[in-house]
């Protein structure tokens, strides 16, 4: 497991602008902030290399995949077969996100599904899953907010 360096204001400023200028060379980077080049450089291969920042692939958005539906599935597993039930459920592919939580269920896994048809197929599959004992789903109706931490970074960069 990786170890990940916390955030410092740089780091959050150097993202920032990243965010508002995707493409931005890593000079022009160094040029807005005000701080040499190998400093941003670094800063940024760290964030990479330590797992700050996660792969592109998470900005892709299911809508563009054809997987318009999202739901919350919460899972209850087989506590002697957690480890093979929670492994096997990491290999469907629908299954986009995956936390284990308390209460009644074991796992809540965001899933992303073309319809309710094909949910209901998602879900028979995560119970045909040695270990899996019982779902219950939630259907996303409209993503009020999505996932963001545009406000966190900007208290980071700026404190009060």
């Amino acid at each position: 497991m990786l170890t990940m360096h916390r955030i410092d204001a740089l780091d959050a400023e150097i993202l920032l602008t990243l965010d508002r200028d995707p493409q931005a060379t890593v000079l022009s980077l160094s040029r807005s902030l005000g701080v040499a080049r190998n400093t941003v450089h670094a800063r940024l291969r760290r964030l990479v290399n330590d797992g700050s920042l996660a792969p592109f692939s998470q900005r892709v958005r299911t809508e563009a995949l054809g997987l318009p539906l999202i739901a919350f599935i919460s899972i209850s597993i087989s506590q002697s077969a957690s480890d093979e039930a929670t492994a096997a459920l990491r290999t469907v592919p629908e299954i986009i996100e995956m936390h284990a939580t308390t209460g009644d269920a074991d796992l809540l896994a965001k899933v992303a599904a073309k319809d309710p048809a094909d949910l209901h197929r998602v879900t028979n599959a995560m119970l045909a899953i040695a270990g899996v004992v019982r779902t219950s789903t939630a259907m996303s109706l409209v993503e009020v907010m999505p996932t963001r931490t545009l406000p966190l970074l900007e208290a980071v960069a700026h404190p009060k």
